[in-house]
């Protein structure tokens, strides 16, 4: 990584800290220069500005969300083995404070800022076609649409399940996950 990339980068987590701590109004191009011992006009030089900085710190934020979820459930060799993982999964989405704060900031600067929103709804589409070709290699025989609605499914599960064990740590996840591998089974015993 040459020098300019090192600055960028500090930059870049300079503005994930202050998000982190107190939200998107924290992330200022003063606060950011502030927290990366660097001058002002490099977040300008590398860029352009704060609404581009912002861009940059969302893809990164979203990346360090979504990314190790996915590679965890795509890691899998099936439904059983991807709702196994969910065990696993759910404590650590939820009981990580800084990943936490970032999901929360992420999803209410999509809400606020359209280029932040652009960022987030590419990376989910991204992470649901993802699913899709895993589930389409898993069974070859279902068409394209079923995939993806399976994709959207499982997101939106995985999303509900964190966002309900952030609000109330004494949900009954265990239970929930037991229910689904349940359907699962019905669903692959019905299949045959």
């Amino acid at each position: 990584m040459d020098r300019g990339e090192q600055r960028r980068e500090r930059l870049i987590e300079a503005g994930l800290a202050l998000l982190s701590e107190s939200g998107w109004p924290a992330v200022t191009t003063r606060a950011v220069a502030e927290r990366a011992d660097t001058n002002l006009g490099l977040i300008h030089y590398h860029f352009g500005g704060l609404k581009e900085l912002h861009v940059a710190i969302a893809r990164r934020a979203g990346e360090m969300v979504i990314e190790p979820l996915l590679a965890q459930l795509l890691a899998t060799t099936d439904e059983r083995a991807g709702v196994e993982s969910l065990r696993s999964l759910l404590p650590v989405a939820a009981g990580d404070d800084h990943i936490t704060r970032l999901s929360v900031e992420l999803v209410a600067g999509a809400l606020r800022t359209p280029e932040i929103g652009e960022v987030l709804r590419d990376q989910l589409r991204v992470a649901r076609g993802r699913i899709a070709e895993w589930l389409r290699a898993l069974h070859p025989q279902w068409p394209p649409s079923r995939c993806l609605g399976a994709a959207t499914l499982i997101t939106a599960l995985l999303d509900g399940l964190v966002l309900h064990r952030l609000l109330d740590p004494e949900l009954p996840a265990r239970e929930a996950v037991a229910a689904l591998t349940d359907l699962v089974d019905q669903l692959e015993g019905g299949a045959e």
